[in-house]
Protein backbone atom coordinates (compact mmCIF):
# COMPACT_ATOMS: atom_id res chain seq x y z
CA UNK A 1 0.00 0.00 0.00
CA UNK A 2 1.00 3.61 -0.97
CA UNK A 3 0.62 6.37 1.93
CA UNK A 4 1.31 9.87 1.83
CA UNK A 5 4.98 9.53 2.61
CA UNK A 6 5.12 7.38 -0.25
CA UNK A 7 3.63 10.03 -3.02
CA UNK A 8 6.16 12.92 -0.86
CA UNK A 9 9.36 10.54 -1.76
CA UNK A 10 8.28 10.60 -5.41
CA UNK A 11 7.66 14.07 -6.01
CA UNK A 12 11.21 14.73 -4.37
CA UNK A 13 12.47 11.97 -6.48
CA UNK A 14 11.09 13.66 -9.47
CA UNK A 15 12.56 16.89 -8.28
CA UNK A 16 16.00 15.44 -8.14
CA UNK A 17 15.50 13.84 -11.39
CA UNK A 18 14.40 16.89 -13.46
CA UNK A 19 17.05 18.70 -12.12
CA UNK A 20 19.65 16.20 -13.21
CA UNK A 21 17.39 16.06 -16.70
CA UNK A 22 16.77 19.92 -17.11
CA UNK A 23 19.61 20.48 -19.72
CA UNK A 24 18.80 17.40 -21.57
CA UNK A 25 14.80 18.32 -21.93
CA UNK A 26 16.20 21.89 -22.76
CA UNK A 27 18.43 20.29 -25.57
CA UNK A 28 15.42 18.19 -27.10
CA UNK A 29 13.01 21.36 -26.99
CA UNK A 30 15.69 23.83 -28.75
CA UNK A 31 15.09 21.79 -31.43
CA UNK A 32 11.05 21.62 -31.57
CA UNK A 33 10.02 23.91 -29.33
CA UNK A 34 10.69 26.94 -27.31
CA UNK A 35 13.99 25.66 -25.40
CA UNK A 36 12.68 26.21 -21.48
CA UNK A 37 10.86 22.85 -21.09
CA UNK A 38 14.09 21.65 -18.92
CA UNK A 39 14.17 25.53 -17.04
CA UNK A 40 10.35 25.25 -16.62
CA UNK A 41 10.33 21.83 -15.03
CA UNK A 42 12.98 22.50 -12.90
CA UNK A 43 11.23 25.51 -11.69
CA UNK A 44 8.08 23.31 -11.07
CA UNK A 45 9.27 20.30 -9.32
CA UNK A 46 11.27 22.80 -6.94
CA UNK A 47 8.55 24.78 -5.59
CA UNK A 48 6.77 20.98 -5.64
CA UNK A 49 9.57 19.81 -3.14
CA UNK A 50 9.71 23.41 -1.18
CA UNK A 51 5.97 23.31 -0.69
CA UNK A 52 5.39 19.80 0.77
CA UNK A 53 8.53 19.76 2.80
CA UNK A 54 6.73 22.85 4.15
CA UNK A 55 3.14 21.84 4.33
CA UNK A 56 3.23 17.78 4.44
CA UNK A 57 0.20 15.97 2.94
CA UNK A 58 -1.85 13.56 5.53
CA UNK A 59 -3.16 11.88 2.32
CA UNK A 60 -1.89 10.65 -1.30
CA UNK A 61 -4.25 12.30 -2.95
CA UNK A 62 -3.86 16.00 -0.77
CA UNK A 63 0.00 15.66 -2.11
CA UNK A 64 -0.44 15.00 -5.73
CA UNK A 65 -3.20 17.90 -5.74
CA UNK A 66 -0.65 20.12 -3.58
CA UNK A 67 1.79 19.13 -6.41
CA UNK A 68 -0.29 19.58 -8.93
CA UNK A 69 -1.70 23.27 -8.01
CA UNK A 70 2.14 24.37 -7.44
CA UNK A 71 3.11 23.19 -10.99
CA UNK A 72 -0.26 25.30 -12.31
CA UNK A 73 1.02 28.22 -10.06
CA UNK A 74 4.56 28.32 -10.89
CA UNK A 75 5.38 27.00 -14.39
CA UNK A 76 4.31 29.04 -17.66
CA UNK A 77 4.13 27.99 -20.94
CA UNK A 78 1.75 24.76 -21.81
CA UNK A 79 4.07 22.53 -19.29
CA UNK A 80 2.73 24.06 -15.94
CA UNK A 81 -1.11 23.56 -16.59
CA UNK A 82 -0.66 20.02 -18.49
CA UNK A 83 1.46 18.49 -15.49
CA UNK A 84 -0.59 20.38 -13.19
CA UNK A 85 -3.88 19.28 -14.69
CA UNK A 86 -2.07 15.72 -14.38
CA UNK A 87 -1.71 15.30 -10.68
CA UNK A 88 -4.21 17.63 -9.57
CA UNK A 89 -7.06 15.42 -11.16
CA UNK A 90 -4.99 11.97 -9.96
CA UNK A 91 -4.81 13.18 -6.69
CA UNK A 92 -8.79 14.89 -6.47
CA UNK A 93 -9.40 10.76 -7.68
CA UNK A 94 -7.71 9.13 -4.94
CA UNK A 95 -10.38 11.10 -2.68
CA UNK A 96 -9.33 10.98 1.04
CA UNK A 97 -8.04 7.57 1.56
CA UNK A 98 -4.96 7.08 3.57
CA UNK A 99 -3.44 4.34 1.56
CA UNK A 100 -4.28 3.46 -1.65
CA UNK A 101 -2.96 0.33 -4.23
CA UNK A 102 -0.73 0.74 -6.97
CA UNK A 103 -3.52 -0.33 -9.06
CA UNK A 104 -5.57 2.47 -7.65
CA UNK A 105 -2.69 5.35 -8.39
CA UNK A 106 -2.63 3.82 -11.82
CA UNK A 107 -6.46 4.33 -12.31
CA UNK A 108 -6.12 7.92 -10.88
CA UNK A 109 -3.29 8.75 -12.92
CA UNK A 110 -5.60 8.02 -16.06
CA UNK A 111 -7.64 9.85 -15.09
CA UNK A 112 -5.11 12.77 -14.81
CA UNK A 113 -3.98 11.38 -18.03
CA UNK A 114 -7.51 11.96 -19.95
CA UNK A 115 -7.78 15.32 -18.69
CA UNK A 116 -4.52 16.27 -20.22
CA UNK A 117 -5.85 14.92 -23.50
CA UNK A 118 -8.94 17.08 -22.99
CA UNK A 119 -7.13 20.29 -22.25
CA UNK A 120 -4.13 19.65 -25.05
CA UNK A 121 -6.74 18.35 -27.26
CA UNK A 122 -4.20 15.54 -27.99
CA UNK A 123 -4.48 12.05 -28.78
CA UNK A 124 -1.37 9.07 -28.40
CA UNK A 125 0.89 9.37 -31.51
CA UNK A 126 1.09 13.58 -31.83
CA UNK A 127 4.28 13.58 -30.61
CA UNK A 128 3.04 14.53 -26.87
CA UNK A 129 3.42 13.88 -23.32
CA UNK A 130 0.55 11.62 -23.98
CA UNK A 131 2.80 9.26 -25.67
CA UNK A 132 4.94 8.31 -22.50
CA UNK A 133 1.93 9.32 -20.10
CA UNK A 134 -0.48 6.43 -21.68
CA UNK A 135 1.89 3.45 -21.79
CA UNK A 136 3.58 4.20 -18.26
CA UNK A 137 -0.47 4.23 -17.01
CA UNK A 138 -1.31 1.30 -18.68
CA UNK A 139 1.66 -0.61 -17.46
CA UNK A 140 1.45 0.39 -13.96
CA UNK A 141 -2.24 -0.99 -14.39
CA UNK A 142 -1.82 -4.08 -15.45
CA UNK A 143 -0.08 -5.48 -12.42
CA UNK A 144 1.04 -2.89 -10.46
CA UNK A 145 5.21 -2.99 -11.70
CA UNK A 146 6.44 0.31 -11.17
CA UNK A 147 9.51 -0.86 -12.68
CA UNK A 148 7.51 -1.95 -16.01
CA UNK A 149 5.68 1.59 -15.82
CA UNK A 150 8.63 3.43 -16.31
CA UNK A 151 10.07 1.21 -18.90
CA UNK A 152 7.16 1.59 -21.01
CA UNK A 153 7.25 5.48 -20.81
CA UNK A 154 10.89 5.47 -21.51
CA UNK A 155 9.97 3.49 -24.67
CA UNK A 156 7.11 5.76 -25.18
CA UNK A 157 8.79 8.76 -25.55
CA UNK A 158 11.60 7.01 -27.25
CA UNK A 159 9.17 6.11 -30.10
CA UNK A 160 8.31 9.50 -30.53
CA UNK A 161 11.24 10.48 -32.51
CA UNK A 162 9.99 9.50 -36.18
CA UNK A 163 6.42 10.90 -35.47
CA UNK A 164 5.00 13.64 -36.73
CA UNK A 165 4.29 16.21 -34.30
CA UNK A 166 0.51 17.10 -34.99
CA UNK A 167 0.10 19.32 -31.70
CA UNK A 168 2.06 22.23 -29.85
CA UNK A 169 4.82 24.22 -31.05
CA UNK A 170 6.61 21.43 -32.29
CA UNK A 171 4.07 21.13 -34.96
CA UNK A 172 4.43 24.59 -36.73
CA UNK A 173 7.46 22.39 -37.83
CA UNK A 174 5.96 19.78 -39.69
CA UNK A 175 7.92 17.56 -41.11
CA UNK A 176 11.19 19.30 -39.54
CA UNK A 177 9.59 17.56 -36.17
CA UNK A 178 10.57 14.12 -37.01
CA UNK A 179 13.75 12.94 -35.99
CA UNK A 180 13.90 14.73 -33.02
CA UNK A 181 12.14 13.02 -29.28
CA UNK A 182 9.30 14.86 -27.91
CA UNK A 183 10.51 16.69 -24.92
CA UNK A 184 7.32 16.64 -22.60
CA UNK A 185 7.26 13.03 -23.70
CA UNK A 186 10.35 12.57 -22.34
CA UNK A 187 9.96 14.41 -19.06
CA UNK A 188 6.79 12.32 -18.35
CA UNK A 189 9.22 9.52 -18.45
CA UNK A 190 11.44 11.28 -16.11
CA UNK A 191 8.41 11.49 -13.84
CA UNK A 192 7.60 7.16 -14.21
CA UNK A 193 11.16 6.76 -13.98
CA UNK A 194 11.73 8.69 -10.18
CA UNK A 195 8.19 6.36 -9.09
CA UNK A 196 10.00 3.11 -10.20
CA UNK A 197 13.07 4.29 -8.05
CA UNK A 198 11.48 5.21 -4.57
CA UNK A 199 9.24 2.16 -5.09
CA UNK A 200 12.20 0.17 -5.31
Amino acid sequence: MLDAGFLQRWMAAAAAAVEREADHLTELDSAIGDADHGANMRRGFAAVAAALDAEPQTTPGAVLVLAGRQLISTVGGASGPLYGTLLRRAGKALGDAAEVTPEALAEALGTGVAAVAQLGGATAGDKTMLDALEPGVAALARDGDFAAAARAAREGAAATVPMLARKGRASYLGERSVGHQDPGATSAAVLFAALAEVAS
